[in-house]
């Protein structure tokens, strides 16, 4: 299929700047290019549906393995705990041998984890088999969101945030079938139907990317493969384009092979101030909705009873309010640029923290229950999404999945940290002074937001022409 006038045209790709300026002409994606993207996006809906599919049946899982308090805390934070490494890793990983292996790679890693959780007896069977969901989770989200941004042309930038709603999707499809399970009378197994059925969708994706997804036509040009990037942007986007000669040396590369200890560049101009927004970003938005939006079954049993089916459907209503603001958050970054979306996103939030915390329990239940769905409307349509479509759309391909990386990084440590604290403030000092407490992370998001001024979606700048200086390194020899 053709996407647009656009493919009619002969250019010649001499790097990775030729490749992304072809990819930028184009207005909109449709057809195979349209259905690619999609694919890639898949990925994040297993991301976060493996992430969902112990909490829904965590209370079951406690009682039937008999785990403690503080096994229960290392089991809910393990993966995000565990991709604290594994982003970066993901992200040198990628830049190192392309996007699409390691994406499919991590497919075979989720199935065996879930399956290994789903099996478990013990807590240190459930223990592995969350450990290899976090290797997978967070080398699977660098490096699917820098595929996505070099996937998409900068008429579409906004259209990264989509992930958001695609991650609320994925937490309500778990939470309805852990009720279909429920009514199937699964019992205490309840947890092993919930988490096992992540390793189909896993065996299904990695089936259906195997056979469909296009690598990078950017990163391959970066690497100087131009014949096979032209033909992949002719496989992906219908473009006539032809190899051209090779640029001899990428501003400030010198040939240079990315590494890790590349990632100190993240922090020098011009990178410092993207690098600062997007990692700040990230880890607020990741404190505050792993403190509260995680613990949405806890709430909705204090606001609506202690019965199963009860609190399970007001979590499924909470995240339908979160599935409208992740789409809703591709207009409002179009429309807003994702720095001012990410700052009205967190004025709200930071002021229904307050509001929730000060009334808990005493207002109507139709008020008490409009305030966690205005904290997740606003969180979903701002700063939820943001930082990460941030980062992937800050850095040149060649240092992008190191970027999302750190950013990814960042991102686990804040999701790790809001796991951990709002149980031990709620034990400590409350339900409600523990989110009067936890106001203060929307707090330095906006304060971020408002001091650092950067926004690709805001600038015409060529990423891939942006000079940059990376370490040199003497060769070993054998």
């Amino acid at each position: 299929m053709n996407d647009g006038p656009a493919n009619t045209r002969t250019a010649v790709i001499r790097g990775a700047g030729d490749a992304a300026d072809l990819i930028d002409t184009l207005k909109s994606l449709s057809g195979r290019a349209n259905g690619i993207w999609f694919l890639a996006l898949a990925g994040l809906f297993l991301d976060a549906y493996s992430n969902a599919a112990l909490g829904a049946g965590l209370s079951p899982m406690v009682k039937q393995l008999g785990l403690s308090p503080t096994q229960v805390g290392v089991l809910t934070a393990m993966a995000p705990a565990i991709a604290i490494v594994s982003n970066p890793f993901g992200g040198w990983l990628a830049a190192r041998i392309g996007r699409v292996r390691p994406l499919l790679m991590t497919k075979v890693v989720f199935a065996i984890g879930a399956l290994l959780t789903a099996a478990g007896s013990d807590f240190a069977t459930v223990f592995a088999g969350r450990a290899l969901v976090g290797i997978a989770y967070g080398i699977d989200f660098a490096v699917a969101m820098a595929l996505l941004a070099e996937y998409t042309p900068a008429a579409l930038k906004g259209r990264l945030n989509f992930w958001q709603g695609v991650w609320y999707t994925a937490t309500t499809t778990n939470l309805l079938l852990t009720l279909v399970f429920y009514k199937l009378d699964t019992g205490t197994d309840i947890w092993r139907w919930s988490v096992g059925s992540s390793a189909a969708f896993a065996l299904i994706l990695l089936i259906l990317q195997l056979a469909f997804l296009v690598e990078s036509p950017t990163w391959l040009a970066s690497k100087g493969r131009l014949g096979e990037s032209v033909a992949n942007l002719r496989r992906m986007y219908g473009f006539t384009a032809q190899a051209g000669e090779p640029e001899t040396e990428r501003a400030g590369t010198s040939g240079h092979k990315v590494g890790l200890r590349d990632a100190g560049v993240l922090f020098r101009r011009p990178y410092l101030p993207r690098t600062v927004l997007s990692t700040t970003i990230s880890l607020t938005q990741a404190m505050q909705y792993f403190a509260v939006g995680w613990y949405l079954p806890v709430i909705s049993l204090e606001l609506f009873g202690k019965e199963f089916e009860k609190a399970t459907l007001g979590s499924m209503a909470f995240n339908a309010v979160g599935i409208i603001g992740g789409c809703l958050s591709v207009q409002a970054g179009r429309r807003l640029g994702l720095r001012v979306s990410s700052m009205t996103g967190y004025a709200v939030v930071f002021v229904a923290l307050l509001i929730m915390g000060a009334t808990f329990k005493q207002l109507p239940l139709g008020l008490a229950a409009l305030l966690p769905a205005l904290f997740i409307f606003f969180h979903s349509a701002g700063p939820g999404p943001n930082g990460k479509s941030i980062a992937a759309l800050s850095y040149r391909s060649d240092i992008r999945t190191l970027g999302t990386g750190v950013t990814g990084m960042l991102g686990s440590l804040g999701s790790v940290a809001g796991l951990y604290l709002f149980p031990q403030l709620q034990a400590g000092i409350g339900v409600g002074n523990s989110l009067m407490l936890l106001s203060v992370v929307p707090l330095v998001g906006l304060l971020t937001c408002v001091a650092i001024k950067w926004d690709p979606t805001r600038v015409a700048v060529n990423l891939e022409a942006e000079p940059i200086h990376l370490q040199e390194r003497q060769p070993v020899s054998a």
